[in-house]
């Protein structure tokens, strides 16, 4: 019947739509796999790069190194077409079949709509065919009976004239309604024949045409989406091409004779070899001579040789045994570094002193290590341990002039840096100055102020490398008298104590180990400074402090705080540009003082 097709193509049309679902699905899960290998290519790629700052980096000069970096670089492009295969696999087939998925329900639904429309149409005609049918038969049935009782009480002499008049007239009007009954159900059939022809010839084969041309159309997306499939990997071909093509260059670029200069290059140390062992007569005893050029001779000048480099000194002298808590504790020969502008403030200074000062007695100088609270924290970095000495006195005389050189570049370029947002900023305040609306100049004074500062310091260490780079390269002979002239500057900032910090693993005679974390380790446990700490008084608080901005406070000693956050000051900026806040009885610390608002007590001292 013609309901049966109905339940078959529409039971059809479902399975199609689930196919393509399941399609979809697929391409779907096609595209996760390809992000995934992505993912892990690059991943392995970023794996396998140089840290920035280390020593993989210097290692990545080389030919054969730089072929495995372009190699990784191309393993990430390689990796970028998978996401571009995931990306059109998404966009061209997933997004526009799940469209396409809806439309084509709601075209379904439609479809089947109008045929279950069509169709109770019909069952309603036939309906009032079977009704005006049922009623022609009854009415026919009635107008029989009418006549016959009409024709019983007119052949009876007993009844009256009346009551066969009445019958008569009963018997026409049942007449009359059983004619009308016939036209109508004349006029319903004739209607529903025209309907039902209708519905079988026109209706319904439309409504079959349009859900055979939708599956169609179906059918043909789904393998024009199969073949968008194929063609999306095709796309990326050439490009895949490109990255292999890339790393057989690179392979290719490998030269054995360029790596292996750069070693000689890298490792070549400026030492003089000895020269030639002359011949001792023993026969004359008054003129036994030895050169001073022997392999002997230079062993017993090595004093006057550290004169010029401390490395060599340290290759010919390598058994040589020094006193690392004396080259801990005596004054430290180069300048102390510039205040950190964001460091932590573990150096606030107890009180001036000079650097100029004399060598103490042992004794004394060990128990100012002892009691000095900034220097706990050098000795801490000690423990840690540090890169080698600041003047790289620990490298051959070629490679220390190179490294002293890439610090004088590097130094250079920060400087640079500053004179460039130097400039911005003065800029910005001349807007500020001649548009008032747009901001406020003072504002950027402080900022001003900070780069000023750091670009003194940077200078200052320029200078400093410069005059090492001097003495390396045989300018200037004497290089004492700058250093103490620069760490002058900084009195302020407590120079025995941040000295000792960066010039911690100095030996007395200008030299420098790296034994000497681990001798001071083992002398001196860094446990016995904390306890001692642990048991003192806190310091009175002498006013208060609103914060203005939020401080993160990750370096050791710092304190983290909040915008707008009441706090106790226990100690005034020094002029290192740190303020000594506490928040309750366990924590304290530092913050940078233009970071807060600060509201002194009258009475405090």
């Amino acid at each position: 019947s013609l309901q049966d097709q109905f339940d078959n193509l529409e039971k059809h049309t479902q399975w199609g739509i689930d196919v393509l679902e399941k399609y979809i699905k697929f391409v779907k899960e096609r595209t996760e796999i390809e992000l995934s290998y992505a993912k892990q290519l690059r991943n392995l790629s970023k794996k396998y790069q140089p840290k920035k700052n280390s020593k993989e980096e210097e290692e990545y000069r080389y030919t054969s190194t730089r072929a495995f970096l372009a190699t990784l670089n191309e393993m990430n492009d390689y990796a970028g077409q998978h996401e571009v295969i995931s990306e059109n696999m998404t966009s061209l087939i997933t997004a526009e079949l799940t469209r396409y998925v809806q439309e084509l329900k709601q075209e379904r639904k439609s479809h089947f709509h109008d045929g279950r429309k069509a169709q109770q149409h019909i069952e309603t005609c036939w309906k009032q065919l079977e009704a005006s049918k049922r009623r022609f038969e009854r009415d026919c049935k009635e107008a029989d009976r009418a006549q016959q009782y009409f024709e019983k009480m007119d052949a009876d002499i007993n009844v009256t004239k009346a009551d066969v008049e009445k019958a008569r007239q009963q018997a026409q009007l049942r007449h009359q309604m059983a004619e009308d009954s016939k036209a109508e159900y004349s006029s319903t059939l004739q209607k529903f024949n025209s309907e039902q022809h209708e519905h079988y010839y026109t209706h319904i084969p439309n409504i079959f045409q349009k859900i055979q041309e939708m599956e169609e159309r179906r059918i043909v997306r789904i393998g024009e989406s199969m073949k968008t499939f194929a063609e999306v990997d095709r796309q990326v071909i050439p490009i895949i091409g490109k990255c292999l093509d890339e790393i057989t260059k690179a392979a290719e670029s490998v030269d054995h004779k360029n790596d292996s200069q750069m070693v000689i290059e890298a490792f070549k140390s400026g030492f003089e070899p000895p020269g030639d062992i002359e011949f001792e007569d023993f026969t004359q005893p008054m003129k036994r001579t030895v050169s001073e050029s022997s392999l002997s001779n230079s062993r017993g000048d090595g004093k006057s040789e550290s004169k010029f480099s401390s490395k060599s000194k340290g290759k010919l002298w390598p058994f040589i045994k020094k006193n690392k808590l004396m080259s801990l504790l005596t004054s430290p020969h180069q300048p102390p570094p510039p205040p950190p502008a964001s460091a932590s403030p573990s150096a606030v200074p107890n009180g001036p002193q000079s650097p100029k000062q004399q060598k103490e007695p042992l004794s004394h100088r060990f128990n100012e290590f002892m009691t000095s609270k900034p220097k706990i924290h050098c000795f801490r970095s000690l423990k840690r341990g540090g890169a080698g000495p600041e003047d790289f006195s620990n490298l051959p005389p070629e490679q220390r002039r190179k490294k002293l050189q890439q610090k004088v570049d590097e130094l250079n370029k920060d400087i640079q840096k500053e004179l460039d947002q130097r400039d911005a900023l003065t800029k910005m305040k001349d807007v500020y100055i001649k548009n008032p609306q747009m901001g406020d100049a003072a504002s950027v004074d402080h900022r001003l102020a900070e780069l000023g500062q750091n670009i003194e310091k940077l200078r200052l260490e320029v200078q400093k490398f410069e005059g090492w780079l001097a003495d390396v390269e045989g300018r200037l002979p004497v290089r004492s008298e700058q250093p103490r002239r620069q760490s002058g500057m900084y009195e302020p900032q407590n120079p025995s104590a941040v000295n000792s910090c960066a010039q911690d693993r100095e030996s007395p005679d200008g030299s420098y180990t790296e034994e000497q974390s681990q001798e001071t380790e083992m002398k001196v446990p860094a446990t016995d400074f904390d306890d001692e700490f642990d048991d003192e008084e806190p310091l009175p608080t002498i006013g208060t402090c609103k914060a203005l901005y939020t401080f993160e406070g990750q370096n050791e000693g710092t304190i983290s705080v909040a915008e707008g956050e009441m706090l106790y000051v226990i100690e005034e900026d020094k002029g290192d540009g740190w303020t000594r806040i506490r928040r309750n009885e366990d924590e304290e610390g530092y913050v940078p003082t233009s970071y807060v608002e600060v509201y002194l007590d009258k009475n405090a001292k």
